[in-house]
């Protein structure tokens, strides 16, 4: 984005021709001065809407339809219940929102077809540009004690999320503060969607993954991150690159990221038996997530006061507490007993899955997302997400011995019924549409696919075969293949997504020759980070609701061209 497109789409918002009434027209009256009922809807709109950043661009965006008295009297109506009812009908609350809603259009990014990108770098370019991932990594770690990841807010929205999805997700959703959230940011995506401010907030990109050039980011830590930082300072030292400085460097480092995963985020919660089972919470309590002051103050203030545990956070912890041969006791735990409780059987799916906002996919065999808390919390429902059901399989096949699943049917079962859900996933194609995935892109499940099946293929072939009897795994290969070197690679790149194409044809086993775009693509967009790192912070992951928000951040993607250039290094020797 340029300095240029910015002063122009800035212009446009602050000059447009107010065409009926806006957000604040419609919401002030209700939600800036307003005391009693539910107070966080007011505090809410005051700190994430009625800013003083985002009032002067949104204030002449004005909706014609809302000129109609009886519109606008109807959606103030939905507001009031919202903030006065005790008990409020959300269905009814969302339901001039939804239509709403339907007005906007939205699409997914549409890359450009690839140029030619001519012969492949030489081992000498690969491996520098590996070195600078991996001191950067390390350097950061260094730094803050930590290695950061940022979350950045989208106010456009997910385009997946229509009017069905948004009444989904209102009424599937637990908190009230998430609830209110969701309603707040949901309405605001009108008024930004059908304005100029849309240029400004949402600009176009190149590639897939998505460039977090939002001004404002939320440096953070969680178990998650700390888990997948761990695995590509692995990488990292598996390359032999490294220096003996970096060596007792990554050690130092992953010793602690993983007791901060095993120790720090460690939660009891109860299994479906009524035993107590130790998992991995997504965000531990502060001041561990390192969050500043002021960003700390925020999150409480737009209703993201409540964490819980996670189905993905702990399988991601436990697997590279495994990688890395820590010895605590709670990886003796057979985590597919725990996970049996959260796999959805046919036509349970509305007992276990609240948020349905992927209802494309058959989500039989497949786990959950969240996980209860021991006061049974679950501010976010529930939903379920394929790429989460590949790092299960991947911590699954790493313990499949110490969890004794082969001997355990119950748990041989559980692993069974999982790659079950994948494979009419893969078959069907549903995995490369965005709407099938929850937290992810589909590049992003392509490439921990690879990971998932290299944690397979590592397997001895008596344990391969009773876990797979029907070779799932050799189906969705190909699969998967095709999609990144016809789809993927066939269309413009950026280092993103290229890193992710990377990691998908090296776990995979592709041919190298099939290497020449993403590697030229990396090694060509080094040095576009600046200051903050070899490479630009683009998206990792993601959450539909309560609006889009971004994850990654410029070590996120030194971590991912790190790994997909390590494999793509090993194979071309």
């Amino acid at each position: 984005m340029t300095a240029r497109h910015v002063a122009g789409a800035v212009y446009r918002a602050l000059t447009n021709r107010k065409d009926g009434p806006s957000l604040y027209d419609l919401c002030d009256p209700l939600l800036v001065r307003h005391h009693g009922g539910d107070a966080h809807l007011a505090k809410f709109y005051r700190t994430a809407l009625a800013n003083p950043v985002l009032r002067p661009l949104l204030r002449r965006a004005g909706l014609p339809e809302l000129s109609d008295e009886a519109r606008f009297r109807e959606l103030q109506d939905a507001l009031q219940h919202a903030r006065d009812d005790d008990f409020p009908d959300w269905t009814a609350i969302g339901q001039p929102v939804a239509r709403l809603l339907d007005t906007v259009t939205l699409h997914h990014p549409r890359p450009r077809p690839a140029a030619p990108s001519g012969p492949a770098p030489g081992l000498a370019d690969i491996e520098r540009v590996i070195r600078t991932c991996g001191a950067h990594l390390l350097q950061s770690f260094e730094k803050n004690g930590f290695i950061p990841t940022y979350a950045a807010f989208n106010l456009i929205g997910d385009p997946d999320l229509h009017g069905r999805d948004f009444l989904a997700a209102l009424t599937g959703l637990d908190a009230r503060g998430y609830k209110n959230s969701t309603l707040l940011f949901n309405l605001a995506r009108v008024f930004i969607a059908r304005s100029p401010a849309r240029d400004l907030i949402n600009p176009p990109w190149s590639g897939i993954a998505e460039p977090m050039w939002e001004p404002v980011q939320i440096r953070h830590r969680s178990a998650y991150y700390d888990a997948f930082f761990t695995e590509a300072l692995l990488s990292f030292a598996e390359t032999g690159l490294v220096t003996p400085a970096e060596t007792a460097a990554i050690r130092r480092a992953n010793t602690e990221m993983v007791d901060f995963c095993l120790k720090t985020s460690r939660e009891e919660v109860f299994s479906r038996d009524g035993s107590r089972v130790s998992v991995i919470t997504a965000l531990a309590p502060n001041p561990h997530p390192r969050f500043s002051r002021f960003f700390a103050q925020i999150k409480q203030d737009l209703g993201f006061g409540i964490y819980v545990p996670d189905c993905d956070t702990t399988a991601c912890s436990f697997s590279a507490a495994t990688q890395v041969g820590s010895t605590n006791p709670i990886l003796d735990q057979p985590l597919l007993d725990f996970y049996a409780g959260y796999q959805v059987g046919r036509g349970a799916n509305e007992r276990l899955v609240t948020v349905p906002l992927n209802d494309n996919i058959d989500y039989d065999g497949g786990i959950v997302t969240w996980i209860d808390n021991l006061a049974g919390d679950r501010p976010y429902g529930n939903d379920l997400d394929p790429t989460l059901n590949l790092d299960v399989l991947e911590v699954s096949f790493r313990n499949c011995t110490r969890w004794r699943v082969l001997e355990t049917p119950q748990r041989l079962q559980t692993v069974q019924r999982i790659i079950g859900f994948q494979r009419r996933l893969v078959e069907s194609g549903a995995f490369s549409d965005p709407r099938s995935h929850i937290y992810y892109l589909p590049e992003l499940y392509c490439a921990y696919f690879g990971r998932c099946y290299a944690a397979f293929a590592a397997l001895p072939s008596v344990a391969r075969q009773a876990l797979d009897p029907d070779d799932s795994f050799g189906c969705m290969r190909g699969r998967v293949l095709a999609y990144v070197q016809d789809t993927l690679m066939s269309a413009e790149m950026n280092a993103f997504d290229a890193a992710l194409a990377l990691i998908t044809l090296g776990h995979l086993g592709a041919d190298t020759a099939t290497f020449t775009p993403a590697l030229n693509c990396i090694i060509g967009h080094a040095g576009e980070g600046g200051r903050r790192g070899p490479f630009k912070a683009y998206e990792w992951n993601k959450m539909k609701t309560p609006t889009r928000i971004v994850v990654g951040g410029p070590e996120v993607t030194s971590a991912f061209v790190l790994m997909g250039l390590a494999l793509a290094r090993k194979a071309m020797r």
